[in-house]
């Protein structure tokens, strides 16, 4: 089942942190973080996949400008497990975005973008959302 929560107008500075916590569905493919601008120019696209696009139990992170992807980058730690709840935190910096997972695995993620700000944070895929909280 894929579901999208779309937040946007926000700001969302750097040194801040967006924590979800959510559940991950019992049969997910995969789910996504995507924080940017807008749709179109994400600084950062988080996505872990189960079993998608021919990928099993890795997180694919990248970047869209104008609607166009970046190159993506893979990172073999996957600290997720289907039917378990989980808690990741977000946060910007002018040279990256950094995501916690579960408190205590990380990735980086480089700013291409070269934004000091966001507006625009979604989840979507095989997770339900219980909190989005901004700190």
């Amino acid at each position: 089942m894929e579901t999208k929560t779309v937040l946007s107008h926000l700001s969302i500075k750097v040194g801040e942190c967006i924590k979800v916590k959510g559940k991950v569905a019992p049969d997910a493919k995969s789910f996504a973080l995507n924080l940017g601008q807008d749709s179109s120019d994400l600084i950062l696209h988080f996505n872990p996949r189960f079993e998608s696009l021919g990928d099993s139990n890795i997180i694919v992170c990248n970047s869209k400008t104008r609607g166009e992807w970046g190159f993506e980058l893979r990172e073999a730690k996957f600290p997720f497990q289907r039917g378990e709840e989980t808690k990741i935190c977000v946060a910007l910096d002018g040279e990256e975005v950094t995501v916690k997972m579960n408190g205590d695995q990380e990735v980086r993620f480089p700013n291409r973008l070269g934004l000091g700000s966001a507006q625009y944070f979604s989840v979507e895929g095989d997770i339900s959302i219980k909190s989005i909280k901004i700190d």
